[in-house]
C-alpha cells in the first residue's frame, strides 16, 4: 500500500482512543530515516533499527516474526494486563490480543514521535489500533505511566500484569529503564492496594451499607478552625502531653483512634476523634467513651458498632469506591483524603478540611522508639493486661508484639536514640511526607509544625442533604447490581456500579479464582447483603 494511503488508516483507527497523540504524530516527520524496512520469510513487514554506524538491527524475527510473538506472550499465566515496552511491528501486541482470552488490557510504550509515525507509515496497525483493549503512549512524562496503570489495572479483574521489553529497541536507552522503573512502582502500589483488598473487601461493603442508616440522621456541621493539633498515638506522645495541655484552649485537638485513650486518660478531651479501621478491633479504642463535645469523624466503612460510641458522628468519605458513589449520588458527605492507609494521614486531611492555617503533629514517629510501639493509655496496656500470668508478663507480650514483624529494622537516630523501623511503618511516613511536601515545615520540641496560611480554605464542613432515603437509594442500588450481566460494563453508569463491586471481588476471588465464576459470586453475595439490610432495617 501506499505510505501515505497507510499512515493515514492508522491515524484514523488510533483516533477514536488517542485523539491527541493523533494530532501529534500528524505533525511529526515520516521520512527522517529512523528505521529501515525488510520483509520476513513469511512475507511480513518487520521495522530494523537504524543505528548511529549506519548498519540496521531488526527488532522482529526475520523468519517468522508472528511464531516469535506467540512464543513471547504464550508463555503467560493468568495475566490480564500486558505492558509492551516498545511498539515494533505490532506482533508482540496484537499475540496477546488474539490469542489471550484473558487479556483485557494491552498497553504499549514508545519513545519518539518521529519515530512512531515512520512506523505507521510501514504497515497497516488497524487491527491493533482498533482493538478497544489497546492503548498507546508516545513519550509519556514522568509519572504518566503508573497513573495508567494504576487507573486501568484491576487485579481482581485482569488477574496478573506482566511487562514484556522489545528487546532490540529498549536496550540501553535511559527513557526505557525510567519506564521500566515506572512499571514496578505501579505495580508494587496495585500489589499493596490489592492485598488489602482481598482482605477487607467484603467487610468494606458490608459497613458502608449498614452505616447509611445513621448517615442519613447524622446533621452536624464544624466551622472552620485556625490551629489545629494531631495527636498520633506514637511513644514521644508520652512527654508532649504537657505542652498539648499548655496550648490545649487556642488549638483544635484531633485526636486519632489509638491516641483517644491516652489523651482522656491525661484529662485532655478532643474536639474531634477521627477513625478509618475497617475492624471491629478498632472498637477497643472506645471501651472509654467519647466526652460529649468530642466530633467523631468515621469512614463510611467503619464498623456500625463505632459509629453507636458517639451521639456526634460524622461520616466522610474515603477511598472505596462504593463510599465515593454514595457522595455523588446519594449523599455529599465530607471527602477527606484516606491514600496515605494511616489514620494520621487522614486527620491531616480533616485539618486542612476545617480550613487550619496551622497544624501541628504529636506523637507521629512512624517507628518504634526504643523498642517501644504506642504511647502509654493505648488500648494494648489494658488489653495486655488482662492477658497477663506467670508463663506470658505484660513485658514478653510487648516484645512478641514488636517482634512480629519479621523485617524489622534497627536504626540508630539523632541524640543517641535508636528506634525499630518496618515496611509499613516507613510507607506511612513517606505518603505523610509527600502529602506535606510543599509546605512550609518546622520542627519545635520534637514536634512537626506545619504552616497552611496561604492555602487556607474558609468553608462549613458539613454533608449535604440526602437526595433519597437511604432505603430507597439501598434498593435501586440493589436493582442495578441485578441488572448487570458482566464485569464488562455497557455504560458509565454500569462501569460506576462495578467499580464500588471491585473490592468485594477481590475479597470473592481468594476463594473463587475463576473469572468466569468470579462476576456471578460478586453480583449474587452483593445482592444477599444489600437483601438482608433492606428486610432487617427499612421495612
Amino acid at each position: 500500500m501506499d505510505r501515505k494511503f497507510l499512515f493515514e488508516r492508522n491515524l484514523l483507527s488510533l483516533s477514536k482512543s488517542s485523539p491527541e497523540l493523533c494530532v501529534r504524530l500528524s505533525a511529526a516527520k515520516t521520512d527522517g530515516n529512523l528505521y529501515r524496512f525488510l520483509v520476513s520469510r513469511t512475507g511480513e513487514t518487520i521495522a530494523a533499527l537504524v543505528l548511529p554506524s549506519g548498519s540496521a538491527r531488526p527488532l522482529h524475527s526475520t523468519v517468522d516474526p508472528q511464531r516469535e510473538a506467540e512464543r513471547l506472550t504464550g508463555a503467560s499465566g493468568e495475566e490480564g494486563f500486558f505492558v509492551f515496552l516498545g511498539l515494533g511491528g505490532g506482533f508482540a501486541p496484537l499475540a496477546a490480543l488474539e490469542k489471550n482470552e484473558q487479556t483485557k488490557q494491552v498497553l504499549v510504550v514508545e519513545y519518539g514521535c518521529d519515530g512512531v509515525a515512520e512506523l505507521l507509515c510501514s504497515k497497516d496497525y488497524s487491527g491493533l489500533f482498533g482493538d478497544s483493549r489497546f492503548h498507546l503512549l508516545v513519550d509519556p512524562p514522568g509519572g504518566a505511566i503508573q497513573a495508567y496503570i494504576t487507573g486501568h489495572y484491576r487485579p481482581a479483574l485482569h488477574g496478573g500484569i506482566r511487562a514484556i521489553p522489545l528487546l532490540p529497541r529498549t536496550e540501553g536507552l535511559k527513557a526505557f529503564a525510567l519506564a521500566h522503573g515506572e512499571i514496578k512502582q505501579a505495580v508494587d502500589a496495585c500489589g499493596r492496594d490489592y492485598s488489602v483488598q482481598a482482605w477487607f473487601g467484603k467487610r468494606w461493603f458490608s459497613n458502608i451499607l449498614r452505616n447509611l442508616s445513621p448517615a442519613e440522621q447524622s446533621c452536624f456541621s464544624l466551622p472552620p478552625v485556625r490551629r489545629a493539633a494531631i495527636a498520633a498515638a506514637g511513644p514521644s506522645l508520652d512527654r508532649q502531653l504537657p505542652r498539648i495541655r499548655k496550648e490545649r484552649a487556642e488549638v483544635f485537638l484531633v485526636a486519632t483512634d489509638t491516641s483517644l485513650p491516652a489523651l482522656l486518660n491525661a484529662g485532655l478531651e478532643p474536639d474531634a476523634a477521627l477513625s478509618i479501621d475497617c475492624q471491629h478491633i478498632g472498637y477497643r479504642h472506645f471501651f472509654q467513651g467519647l466526652p460529649e463535645k468530642t466530633f467523631l469523624f468515621l469512614d463510611l466503612a467503619s464498623p456500625p458498632v463505632v459509629a453507636a460510641r458517639s451521639a456526634k458522628t460524622i461520616f466522610f468519605a474515603g477511598g472505596h469506591p462504593l463510599a465515593q458513589y454514595i457522595r455523588r449520588t446519594w449523599r455529599p458527605l465530607p471527602n477527606l483524603d484516606t491514600s496515605g492507609a494511616n489514620v494520621t494521614y487522614t486527620a491531616f486531611s480533616l485539618a486542612e478540611n476545617l480550613g487550619a492555617s496551622e497544624i501541628t503533629l504529636y506523637g507521629a514517629d512512624f517507628s518504634y522508639p526504643e523498642g517501644r510501639t504506642y504511647a502509654r493509655g493505648t488500648y494494648i496496656y489494658p488489653f495486655f493486661e488482662k492477658l497477663q500470668n506467670r508463663f506470658f508478663s505484660m513485658e514478653a507480650q510487648h516484645s512478641a508484639f514488636l517482634y512480629r514483624d519479621p523485617f524489622l529494622e534497627k536504626h540508630s537516630g539523632e541524640n543517641g536514640v535508636w528506634r525499630y523501623e518496618t515496611e509499613s511503618l516507613r510507607f506511612y511516613k513517606s505518603m505523610l511526607e509527600r502529602k506535606t511536601a510543599a509546605k512550609n515545615r518546622r520542627e519545635q520540641d520534637g514536634t512537626l509544625v506545619f504552616s497552611l496560611a496561604g492555602e487556607r480554605k474558609i468553608s462549613l464542613l458539613a454533608a449535604g442533604s440526602p437526595r433519597q432515603s437511604a432505603s430507597e437509594f439501598l434498593a435501586s442500588y440493589k436493582q442495578k447490581i441485578e441488572s448487570l450481566s458482566s464485569f464488562d460494563g455497557n455504560d458509565d453508569e454500569e462501569r460506576n456500579i462495578i467499580t464500588t463491586l471491585l473490592p468485594a471481588a477481590a475479597a470473592l476471588r481468594r476463594q473463587t479464582p475463576l473469572a468466569a465464576d468470579l462476576f456471578r459470586e460478586t453480583r449474587d453475595w452483593c445482592a444477599a447483603e444489600l437483601e438482608k439490610l433492606i428486610g432487617r432495617l427499612y421495612l
